[in-house]
Parts: C-alpha cells; structure tokens; sequence
C-alpha cells in the first residue's frame, strides 16, 4: 500500500517560508525527519518515505534552504550557511513533530538524512540530545579529506579551496554546471569546505561548539553504505560516526545485486526499498 504525501506551509523564524511534506501512517510507531542531500529537493525522497510509513515510521522530509519549495534561492544578497540551517529552519520543521506528538501519543523520534543530510542531522541532534532517540544516515559522512581513499582523496583540499573562492566570485556556487549540488549559496560552500579541510564542524557566525555538540548524542545509529559510491566510502562515514562515542552504531553495506540498481551514491533513491528494510533492522 501506498501512503499519499501531504505537505504542510512552514516559516522560520527569520521569515523563510518552505513547504514540509510529510507521509503519515494510520498507526505510526516513531516519527523521522529526514534531510536530503546537497542540492536535492525533498520531494525526490517520497518514494523512501512512502516505504518507510508502509512500515509505520511517520516521514517528514525538510527541505533544504533555496531548494524545492523554499522561499529563497542563493545570490550575490541572499547568502547562508549551516547556522541559519541550525538555528532557523530545522527547529521549525522539529515543531510540526512536536504538534503531532501533542495529537498523538508521544513516539519515538529519529533524525536521519543523506550525504550532507546525515552530517546536519548528526547536529541537529548534537544541539537536542534528548529529543531523539535513533539516529539513521544513508550514503552519508564527513568531507575530512584524509577520510577520502588515495589518490582521489589526495585532491580533494584543492576543491576545498577552490569551490569556495568561485562561490565568492561568482556569488553562489553554480553546482548545477558543475554537476555537484545545486546553485549554493557561498556561506553554505565555505561551511562544508571548512569540515573537509579540517574535520572540525563549525557554523560561521554562531558561537556553539558542535563538535563538543557531537559528544552528547546517545542511543542508536543505523548507517547504510554504498558499495560503489566514491562521495561516501566507508572510512568518511566511519570519521563521521567517530565524533559520536556514546551511539551504538550497526553498519550495513548494500551492493547493486541488494538494491537492484547501481549501488553508488544517487541511485538507490528511485528504489529505495533495501535501504528502507536495513533502516527498519536497526529500529526493530
């Protein structure tokens, strides 16, 4: 059975209006909010929500600033970065879980997403430790380049230096003819860049440690890899989920005969019932 999504008008606190679509299962036994990947809209993960509240995991999947439905896109005048996402927008999309929790009966809560998804959901947690209770990343990990195999790894502080001075240049980073991201705004370039440089996650203009953040997070991971997928081997998320000593952690890696599609960072969204059925293991 097929779950329809239905979308609800958010506004965070410094006006950016943005649309959260949500599938909703009759019974749910945990609420997820899922944060997509760099550039990609939210409604390009129905297809793994809709698996998962089959399942009975109410689904709701934020959309990322100047992407899809928000209200903003990245220019030479409208720039940010990971603190407007911390402090703005994820707290917003937090309080449509709150709501259905004060109709319902109060349900577990995970906090999950894909690629940089992953990274801010592990921060978003690290800022509310004791709201979530499970935490699930997908194709996700840090940007550290050491974390990177040779010799691809080798290169990657030379795009770290590079993506930002054009962002700057340019007034957003065209991802879009570049293949990598979307049109992002340059703050949000020069806050990823930072991380893949020095393994230290840090918000330009916001004060909190989050790194220290990182260290408060407890319960349960799940994280799913991609057997083909050079954006997120296996040593980025392993430096990712190093900076969380007090999760326990079960790792599952998926290989294109498993998800019966290319088994590389991307794919597996059109069919993502592998990856549905190794989050749910971890949940069980």
């Amino acid at each position: 059975m097929t779950l329809d999504a239905h979308s609800t008008s958010l506004r965070a606190a410094d006006g950016h209006a943005f649309a959260l679509l949500h599938c909703l299962p009759a019974q749910p036994r945990a609420r997820l909010l899922w944060l997509p990947a760099l550039g990609v809209a939210a409604r390009h993960y129905l297809p793994l929500a809709q698996a998962l509240a089959a399942q009975g995991i109410a689904v709701y999947l934020h959309e990322w600033r100047g992407n899809g439905s928000s209200s903003l896109r990245p220019s030479r005048v409208q720039d940010w970065g990971y603190r407007e996402i911390l402090e703005q927008d994820l707290p917003a999309s937090q309080q449509l879980l709150l709501q259905h929790d004060q109709q319902d009966r109060v349900l577990p809560w995970i906090v999950g997403g894909h690629s940089l998804g992953g990274q801010l959901a592990c921060l978003h947690a690290g800022r509310f430790p004791a709201d979530f209770e499970h935490l699930w990343l997908v194709a996700s990990g840090t940007p550290w380049w050491r974390s990177f195999p040779a010799p691809r790894g080798w290169l990657l502080p030379l795009a770290y230096r590079f993506l930002p001075w054009l962002a700057r240049r340019n007034g957003v980073l065209p991802g879009r003819r570049l293949g990598f991201g979307g049109n992002e705004a340059r703050g949000l370039i020069q806050d990823w860049s930072r991380v893949g440089l020095s393994n230290r996650y840090a918000a330009a203009g916001m004060a909190e440690d989050l790194e220290s953040q990182l260290r408060l997070v407890q319960g349960q991971a799940r994280a799913v890899l991609m057997a083909d997928d050079w954006l997120a081997p296996t040593g980025s998320m392993q430096a990712l989920l190093a900076k969380l000593p007090d999760v326990q952690v079960t790792t599952s890696v998926l290989d294109a005969a498993m998800l019966r599609t290319r088994a590389d960072h991307f794919h597996w969204m059109k069919a993502p019932q592998a990856v549905a059925q190794a989050l749910l293991r971890s949940f069980d």
